[in-house]
């Protein structure tokens, strides 16, 4: 789909959900007409400015009007439907932490309702215009492939599946290079393919064919240009690389990336620490702050000596940092170079529970605040372990790209304490590199919630 069409339909399906969020407010407020919205215009006032605020930060961070999502109408209303929870819990915390009583229930649970419907209708209206758009091709593309190769006959399926806007014309190739049935036929050679290209009214034209394997492809390009048809390389790089490969450009040179790293971006760098920073601060200031005295005095009371555990872990980008951890384990000299065994007579009575409810973990939300740290990411791992898995682990240090976190989507997943035996090892890094090149804002909120489910429900490696 052309990207200027695309980012049309961005903004306006934006400004149709604001619009409706508004409409909404005002014609419940109409429809009731409680005495107490006019005597209290004000306390009204500032919900609708906090539902408006509350909504573009929940679509911002869950990416609700991106290009990928907005495409498919099963992934952008399931998009829409969570985004509508996190904005619903937004609004009743801010009635319930404000004390907002004198507001109306029934005018709230109108909104909500209206608000929902009208979102559900926005949905359904894009999906009506894409499908009349469809019948009626008013945005049909229609592209001729040079070449007839194997890169080629991909790309062909690859565009049918991806737009349904898409006619493919055929194949410009010479015949005696054709061997087989296609599945479109080949029009004309490579050299008349501008001229075919013309005679079907062809928008777009895909070479499988590298300029400096066929010198006519330059030509072809010029004539392109010239004929006001969009021309397209498709570099072949199957023989060197067996995998996806993501391009990016540094001004007019293109680069590739052998992955994609969400967390590469600075605006997705930016949700994250935020994020980090004001749920680091809410666990300091509600659980912290009176949890630490009462571990510490705990834990001294059966070990005397420090309530805090500190020991240098390996954090992004191969840098040292000390973790910090409740005491778990009596004073001793193999706390840097030994793993946590199961019955392991070093640990502590208090110190197996603070393990097994991971409540041990809990002061790692100062390295959270202090930057060290992410909620969610790679555990950090001792130094020691860093130097000798990276020898055994192919893409070991890959993981280092990120932050560590407290938890992570190899934990969630049953790969944490002791590693026993290298597969387990490698299990992990295999989940923190996906969790890597698959980040969302969303995502770290599901490890969050099943990390807390386990921490109640008991994990047999926690130990």
């Amino acid at each position: 789909m052309n990207n200027y069409f695309l980012r049309f339909i961005q903004v306006c399906v934006f400004c149709l959900d604001v619009i409706s969020l508004n409409f909404s407010n005002v014609i419940c407020k109409i429809w009731f007409q409680f005495p107490s919205i006019a005597s209290h215009e004000l306390e009204y006032m500032n919900l609708l400015v906090w539902m408006n605020i509350s909504w573009l930060g929940t679509a911002w961070l869950t990416n609700l009007y991106s290009k990928k999502i907005i495409l498919s109408f099963e992934a952008f209303s399931q998009r829409t439907l969570n985004t509508f929870l996190y904005w619903l819990i937004l609004v009743v915390s801010y009635l319930f932490f404000l004390d907002q009583y004198i507001i109306s229930g029934y005018f709230i649970g109108a909104v909500f309702l209206n608000h929902f419907i009208v979102l559900l209708f926005n949905r359904l209206l894009l999906l009506y215009l894409r499908y009349y758009f469809k019948r009626h091709k008013l945005l049909a593309r229609k592209i001729m492939i040079v070449g007839y190769n194997n890169t080629a006959k991909k790309l062909a399926s690859y565009l049918e599946d991806d737009d349904p806007n898409t006619q493919i014309i055929g194949f410009c190739e010479e015949k005696n290079n054709v061997r087989e049935l296609s599945n479109y036929p080949i029009i004309d050679s490579i050299d008349n393919t501008i001229t075919a290209a013309r005679f079907y009214d062809v928008n777009e034209v895909y070479s499988t064919i590298a300029p400096e394997h066929n010198t006519v492809i330059y030509k072809l390009m010029k004539q392109a240009d010239n004929a006001c048809i969009h021309f397209r390389i498709i570099p072949d790089l199957s023989f060197i690389i067996k995998k996806v490969v993501y391009i990016n450009y540094f001004k007019d040179i293109p680069v590739l990336s052998l992955r994609e790293e969400p967390l590469s971006d600075v605006d997705n760098r930016i949700k994250k620490r935020v994020f980090d920073i004001v749920f680091s601060f809410l666990v300091i200031t509600l659980i912290l702050s009176w949890l630490i005295p009462i571990i510490g005095l705990l834990i001294y009371l059966e070990s005397p000596g420090p309530i805090f555990f500190k020991q240098l872990r390996t954090g992004k980008d191969k840098k040292p940092f000390y973790c910090i951890k409740f005491r778990s384990m009596r004073l001793n000299s193999e706390a840097n170079t030994k793993q946590a065994q199961k019955f392991d007579v070093r640990i502590t009575r208090i110190g197996k529970f603070l393990r097994r409810t991971s409540i041990d973990e809990f002061p790692q939300f100062l390295n959270v605040l202090w930057g060290n740290m992410s909620v969610v990411g790679p555990r950090p791992h001792m130094l020691k372990h860093t130097d000798d898995y990276s020898k055994l682990i192919d893409q070991y240090m890959v993981r280092q790209f990120l932050k560590p976190g407290i938890t992570g989507w190899a934990q969630i997943n049953g790969f944490r304490g002791e590693t026993k035996i290298l597969e387990q090892m490698q299990g992990r890094v295999q989940h923190d590199i996906w969790y890597m090149e698959n980040w969302s804002l969303l995502l770290d909120i599901k490890i969050i919630f099943l990390t807390i489910i386990n921490m109640f429900r008991g994990e047999r490696n926690a130990f």
